[in-house]
C-alpha cells in the first residue's frame, strides 16, 4: 500500500476535502472535510475506492475520534439539479468547511478545480485521496456516510438496488430505471439511460 504524506507543511492546521457521489445517477453528493493530527497513522488509510467496507467503518470511527476537527457537507439531488453536479460538488465541501469547529490555516482538495472559501485558502491536488492522509480521510468520511444515507433510501425504493451500487449507474439501476422510471430521489439533469 502507499505511503500517504502528513501534513504538507509542518505545524499548519490542513483540512482536506474530498466528495463522493458525483458520478451518480440519484441521491446527493456527500463531502468531508477533516484536520488530522500530525502524529495520525493508521495502515488501512487509503483513498476509501481503494478498501473494504469494513476497513472504511473502522477507519471512520479511527478519524472520528483523532481528527482535531472533522465535519460532513451535503447537496441534494434537487440542488445538483439546478446548480450543476461540479458546483454541487463545492458546495458540498463548503458546507462541511462551514461546519469545523476549528478553522483550518489551507484547504487540500482532491482534484484539480475548486472554488474559494471565503478567505481561507486552498491548494488542489490531483489524485490527493490516494497520497495525502487528511484527503484520504475526508474521502472515507464522505463516503461512509453517504453510503449508509443511500442504504436507507433503498428500503423506500428497493427495485433500484441503491443497497449495492449506491446510486451509481450500474447495469441492474439502469434496467430498473428503464422498468419503473424514475424516483424522486433521482438528479433529472443526468443521463440516466444510455441513448
Amino acid at each position: 500500500m502507499t505511503k500517504l504524506k502528513g501534513l504538507l507543511k509542518a505545524g499548519r492546521l490542513e483540512a482536506g476535502c474530498d466528495e463522493a457521489g458525483r458520478g451518480c445517477l440519484a441521491g446527493p453528493v456527500f463531502a468531508a472535510a477533516v484536520i488530522l493530527p500530525a502524529n495520525f497513522r493508521s495502515p488501512l488509510l487509503n483513498d476509501s475506492k481503494q478498501i473494504t467496507e469494513s476497513n472504511r467503518l473502522a477507519l471512520r470511527l479511527l478519524i472520528e475520534k483523532k481528527a482535531i476537527a472533522w465535519a460532513v457537507g451535503v447537496v441534494t439531488h434537487e440542488e445538483i439539479d439546478a446548480i450543476n453536479i461540479l458546483q454541487a460538488s463545492f458546495l458540498a465541501m463548503h458546507r462541511a468547511v462551514d461546519q469545523l469547529p476549528t478553522k483550518p490555516e489551507i484547504l487540500l482538495i482532491d482534484g484539480n478545480r475548486f472554488k474559494a472559501y471565503k478567505d481561507i485558502p486552498h491548494q488542489c491536488e490531483i489524485k490527493g485521496d490516494g497520497r495525502i492522509k487528511s484527503i484520504a480521510a475526508a474521502s472515507i468520511l464522505a463516503k461512509t456516510y453517504r453510503d449508509e444515507y443511500m442504504e436507507k433510501l433503498a428500503q423506500e425504493y428497493p427495485h433500484y438496488h441503491w443497497q449495492q451500487n449506491k446510486g451509481y449507474p450500474t447495469k441492474s439501476h439502469r434496467s430498473a430505471i428503464k422498468e419503473h422510471g424514475i424516483s424522486p430521489y433521482h438528479r433529472k439533469t443526468f443521463r440516466l439511460l444510455p441513448g
